[in-house]
Formats: structure tokens, sequence, C-alpha cells
């Protein structure tokens, strides 16, 4: 049973709003329309694939605007912040709605209109925010004045707005957008280094409500180690300054208890009891309660799960199976289930699978938590690749964002597992939905745990490789492969909890003045110092049987943390909130291992894969795997941009938050 303090406030004389989104206001009325969606900037370059077909079907959403969003913002940032006389007094969901939900004759209006242009309408949230809507092309390119046009991007067939989407200027401000109209805006899972993982998206997905089986089984290779340094590699070429080590065959959950300092919290009580987790990722996996189970009992023996303690909400419908790579979701629901339990093995965990991984799907799941009350903190372990454009989708989940906040839901997000982006799209990125100042970004770190379990040390998560050929390293110079996600957002302006510890080289990296900074702090994410995760998976004989191999990204980040934050929670004896206020207040003391080893690409561990991912039938590949190659992201003293604070200092971090974050 969660624990849970709802108290209405009202926000104090003289209360100001340090934050604002750096993005255009409203588009203006032309003649009798009001443009609420411009065409995605890609599809000016996209390859056009003809006109969609004007009877088939589609659904979006319609997303409506708070009343008095100033004022939610407000007073979400109020209750957060030690510093204000409003600090814990959070709205329960009721009072939310009844205070900022859009209004009901918006909600008549808006309903009104869809159903005159011959849509079918459903007002599928409790909080109004959104109504789902189902018509034709035809019907919608006539409702919306646009043209609704099928292209072929990166090998899939996607649907997109080809000109902008506009609703009668009698709307103009009922209407913030419309979600859902460019087919390719998928969420991306954040996790690396197993099976499957960031496949290629194929096409010709449509409703289904049979899941496919686990991907391909994959292990991990000999040699590796049981902790950091315990198999030196001496007889591969030595290039970087510190001896090459194998590496880690994946940490297990006392080996990453003990590196973060909590495992005597947890040892004495201070174990998650009372405070409820959720998870959310798209789709589900039919083993996921007996893998944990079987996990925690070879791995965690004295924390087993008990009954009941994991809950799990799904849906009996899915949509864009193969689209979104449906099977490799399951991976990324069984380390952020798996992880959550490592932080926390008390808390009660609930996994809400979204019904696909498209946006709109996976904000109305998370929208759903909000709104209904069912957690204290929330793990997100997906996200967008940059900023997205559509102001439908980035008003839809921001105002979730705020809500949370309000309600005192601790929200997380992993910070990406691209690094700065340039790599993966040409220009320097962060990723959203991370970029939001109502989020806790999770970034990625390369972590050392020792023989006894303690603490060696951490280094920014920026894999660079290289394969030994012929007896030498080939490329010579590592190249950049994946790291946690960092830098400066162009889409929101700096949120007052930052102004003192972010340096204004990052704050104001572009130029336009200070800017929302990513991440806020990182935990271990480099899949090269990984946590072993147990899965059911596809084996060559056509069997589904459990196993374990080392998976990472900062989709193992966030979740480590959101159990971590459990243990704050109970300490406090009331939900925490929106944390980063708290945060940035202890930024700068013992709360916080400082992770400042500079732009030096020092240390690194050999890995050895089997060809085929499975055995060494195929042959095995090695290669070199560096730690800090984070190109224009780098770490330093203080706060920087790959690793944010730093990661969290044990019993200080715990205390630190557990007071209320005062210094």
């Amino acid at each position: 049973m969660t624990f849970r303090i709802r108290r209405s406030g009202l926000l104090g004389a003289g209360t100001c709003l340090a934050l604002a989104l750096a993005v255009p206001g409203p588009a203006q009325a032309n003649g009798s329309r009001h443009t609420v969606e411009d065409a995605p900037a890609w599809t000016s370059h996209a390859v056009a694939a003809g006109r969609t077909p004007a009877t088939a079907r589609h659904t979006f959403r319609a997303v409506l605007p708070l009343r008095d969003p100033a004022g939610a913002d407000a007073l979400a940032m109020a209750v957060s912040d030690p510093a204000s006389p409003e600090y814990g007094h959070y709205l329960t969901a009721a009072q939310w709605r009844a205070r900022f939900a859009p209004a009901p004759s918006t909600v008549a209006a808006v309903t009104g209109w869809l159903r005159s242009s011959g849509f079918s309408v459903t007002d599928d949230s409790a909080n109004h925010r959104f109504l789902s809507f189902t018509g034709t092309t035809a019907q919608v390119d006539r409702a919306f004045e646009t043209d609704l046009r099928d292209y072929n991007r990166s090998g899939t067939r996607v649907t997109a707005n080809a000109t902008p989407v506009s609703v009668p200027a009698g709307l103009s401000g009922m209407v913030l957008g419309i979600s859902g109209l460019d087919s390719s805006a998928l969420m991306t899972p954040r996790h690396v280094g197993g099976p499957q993982t960031h496949r290629t998206a194929t096409a010709g997905a449509g409703p289904a409500t049979v899941l496919p089986p686990p991907d391909p089984v994959f292990h991990n290779a000999p040699p590796c180690s049981t902790w950091y340094g315990e198999k030196p590699a001496p007889s591969v070429p030595q290039i970087l300054a510190d001896p090459l080590t194998y590496a880690p065959c994946g940490y297990t959950p006392p080996q990453l208890r003990g590196a973060y300092g909590v495992q005597g919290a947890v040892d004495q009580g201070t174990d998650g009891s009372g405070v409820t987790v959720a998870v959310v990722d798209a789709f589900a996996s039919q083993f996921v309660a007996s893998d944990a189970q079987t996990y925690a009992q070879r791995h965690d023996p004295a924390h087993p799960w008990a009954s009941g303690q994991l809950h799990q909400l799904v849906s009996s419908t899915f949509t864009n199976i193969a689209v979104c790579g449906a099977s490799g979701w399951y991976a990324e629901e069984t380390l952020d289930i798996e992880a959550v339990h490592v932080g926390a093995p008390k808390s009660d965990v609930l996994y809400v699978g979204a019904t696909s991984c498209a946006t709109t799907d996976l904000n109305a799941a998370v929208n759903l938590v909000v709104d209904q009350g069912l957690a204290d903190v929330v793990t997100n372990s997906y996200g967008s690749v940059g900023e997205p454009p559509s102001k439908a989708d980035v008003a839809a989940q921001h105002q979730t964002f705020v809500q949370a906040a309000g309600q005192g839901i601790s929200m997380l997000f992993s910070s990406g597992d691209n690094g700065d982006e340039v790599a993966n799209t040409g220009s320097r990125q962060v990723d959203y939905e991370a970029s939001d100042p109502f989020v806790t970004a999770v970034g990625g770190t390369s972590l050392a745990v020792t023989s006894t379990n303690g603490y060696g040390f951490e280094q920014g998560w920026g894999t660079g490789k290289s394969v030994l050929t012929s007896g030498a390293w080939s490329p010579s110079a590592p190249a950049f492969l994946y790291g946690g996600g960092g830098g400066t957002s162009q889409l929101f302006r700096q949120p007052g909890y930052q102004r003192k510890l972010v340096p204004t080289s990052i704050s104001d990296f572009f130029g336009q003045g200070p800017h929302r900074a990513v991440p806020d702090l990182a935990l271990v994410g480099d899949p090269n110092t990984g946590m072993l995760v147990g899965q059911s998976q596809s084996f060559p004989d056509g069997s589904i049987r459990y196993d374990e191999y080392r998976l990472g990204g900062t989709s193992l980040s966030s979740p480590l943390f959101a159990g971590i934050a459990a243990l704050a929670d109970q300490l406090r004896g009331r939900p925490l909130g929106l944390l980063n206020p708290k945060l940035y207040r202890v930024g700068a003391s013992s709360a916080f291992r400082d992770v400042d080893h500079g732009r030096a690409v020092t240390d690194g561990v050999v890995r050895v894969d089997f060809t085929n991912g499975f055995d060494a039938s195929g042959g095995t590949v090695t290669s070199l795997r560096t730690f800090n190659q984070t190109g224009t992201i780098y770490t330093r003293p203080g706060y920087d941009d790959v690793t944010g604070l730093g990661s969290p200092n044990g019993w200080s971090f715990l205390a630190a938050l557990s007071k209320g974050g005062k210094p």
C-alpha cells in the first residue's frame, strides 16, 4: 500500500515561475482557420510514396489546453521547491482536475466539431487532456485542410501531413495540436548491449492481439570478469594509459547496491517498503514475473519477490507490433523491473505496458499512471531522438509531467544512448522527453565495482570501439559507438533550480541565453560495465528458456535510480515529488560523487562476443570498448553535460533528500 500526502495549496504572494518553453507562441489565425501543426520538417526531403488512400482509417488525438497553464507550472514548481512555503502541499488527482483540467466548454466544443466532421470521438482520459478520434484520410484532409501522404523513411512506409494542419478559427486556443499525424514518431528503447537492440523497424503492422516470441538468445562469451579488473587482458595491444581488463560479465544486485552505497540502508530496513514505482514501456512480456523471480532467487536470494509485489497493467490489444519491434521491448521491460528491484527490493512495482511504441500511446500510459495516482515514482526508459518539432506531442507530455509534479510524483526519464546525437543525426541535440524541466533526466556512466562490492571509479559513458584484427586494433583510434545522452536543450529555457550549478558554457552553448541542461545526474549505463539480466529468450531448437546476459544503456540508469529514489521516499516518510529542485540544492555536497575525469580516454575493457550471439560454433569477435569518449559533451569538475551533478553517494544522498533537500 502506498503512502501519500496530498493537500491543496495556494501559491504564495510573489511566487514566480522560473522556466518557460523556448518555442514560438500559438500560430495566428489565418482567415477563418487557425494553424495547430506544421508539416514535419523531414517531409520536405523524404521520398514520397503517394497519397494515403482516401478510405484508410486513422486514430489521432486532439490535445486540449489546461486551464491556466502558467498557474499549473507555477504551482507544480512551488510544491516541489524546498525554499517555497508551498513545498510538499501536493494536490490529489481530483483536485488537479478541478483546478486545471481543460474546461468542460472546451471539451464540448472540440468534441462537437470533430463529430460534426464525421469522426468517432472518445474522451479517454479522466483529466480530459486529449480526445481520441477516428476517421478516414478523406475526413482528416477535409476537416483539417491538410494533405495526408505516404513516405518511405528509413526503409519503412509511414504517413504524415504534407501541409499544415488547421482548425476553424472559433477553436483557436481550444486545440493545442493533433498528436499522431506523423506515424514515424516512435519512441526508442534505451537499452543496448543485448539481443536485437535498436534494430531497424519494418513495415506492415496493423492491429493485433498476439505478440511475437522473445528475440533469439544472446550469451556473454568468455572470458569475462566477475568484478572490474578481475581478469587482466595483457595479451592484446595496450593502447590506453591504463592496463586493459576483460569486461565484467554483468554486475549483480549486491554489487550495484554496494557500489552506490545503499546496501547498508537496505540491510537496516530502508528498502523501499511502502513506496510504489511504476515502470512504463511498450507491449508486455508474458515471462517477466517468472524471469524476475528466478533472477532474484539466483542473485539476490535475501530479497525474493513477495506475492503481489509486482503488478501489471496491460492491454489485450496491441498495434504497430512489427514497426515497433515488439519483442525487443521485452528486454527493456525485464531490465527495468529487475533494476528497480535492485535499488529498492521491497518497493511495489507497477508495470504499465503501452499498446505500441507510438508517442501518443506511451504518453497515454504515463498519463494513466499520473491521473489515477498509481505510483510515487515513475521510470521511463525510452524517448524521442532529439527534441521533436510536434507542438502537440510536446504539449501533451509536458502537461502530464507538470501534473505529476503537482501531485508529488517523481518522473524519471533515461537521457538517451546516442551521446550528443551528432553521430546519429548530424547535429548536437538532447533528447526529449528527458529535456523537459519537470523530468529528472538520468544519464549514464561506466562503473568499476571492486572485489568487495565497493565503488572503484566512474567515468562518463561514451564508448569507442575497435576490433582486434590480425593482432592490431582496427581502427587504431576507437570509433564512437554509443554513450549517455546530454547537452543543452533548444526547446526549454533554463529552470531556476539549475542557475547556480550549471556553467554558462553549457547552459548558453547555442548563444541564445541560458537553457535547460541534461542530464541531472547519472548512474551506470555502459553495457560493457552493465547489469546481469535474466530473461526468457528463444533458443535455436525452438524452445523458450530463461537465460542471462549483460545489458546496459540509460535504460539501466533510470530504473536503478528509481529504486534509490524510492529509498529516499521511504526515509522521508512521504513522496518527494519532482526531485530536481532538491537535487540541485545539494548538488555541490557529499550527496554526490563528482565524475570529473576530463576529456582524456584512459580506460577501457576488452569484450569477447560470439559471432552468432549464442555459442562458439561460428567463432568469436574481440573488441576494445573505451570509456569517456563523449564527443562535444564531456565530464569536468562540478556539473557536466555527461553525468550532470554526478552519481548518488549512498547514505549521504538519501539523508540529503529525505531532509527535504535542505543544505
